[in-house]
């Protein structure tokens, strides 16, 4: 049986603290990515939108990293949006940005009406090989 393994990036942000969840767990060669959002470093959000998603993304290359992985790795991605109609553009800017080449992987994209002061959310599943 594969044992769950926790990884953090190397500057933890207070939120995994704050609310006792870790930032991926790895089982085998798949990492689960917890939902990345455009946090500072002591867990407030980002008030600018399109900054706060680049954040997002920016939280979400760092647990990739710690974990070994990159863009490239991403097989599924999860979105959340307050407010999609009006957040499409600044979203798709970072999307393009991260995921440049193709193949991309695939995308759901969920419209809620809270994310805990956050307005973007980004949730991943990779698979990352482990080294022999």
């Amino acid at each position: 049986m594969t044992q769950r393994q926790a990884v953090f990036p190397a500057n933890r942000h207070a939120l995994y603290e704050a609310h006792g969840y870790s930032a991926a767990i790895r089982s085998g060669d798949l990492l689960f990515v917890s939902g990345q959002v455009g946090s500072r470093p002591d867990g407030t959000p980002e008030p600018d939108f399109a900054a706060q998603v680049q954040l997002a993304f920016d939280n979400l290359r760092a647990v990739l990293t710690a974990a070994g992985g990159s863009f490239d790795d991403i097989v599924d991605v999860t979105t959340f949006h307050t407010d999609p109609e009006a957040q499409f553009g600044a979203v798709m800017a970072a999307k393009q940005k991260a995921f440049s080449d193709k193949p991309y992987p695939n995308w759901t994209a969920v419209g809620v009406n809270w994310l805990a002061g956050f307005d973007f959310e980004i949730k991943v599943i990779a698979r990352i090989p482990q080294a022999a």
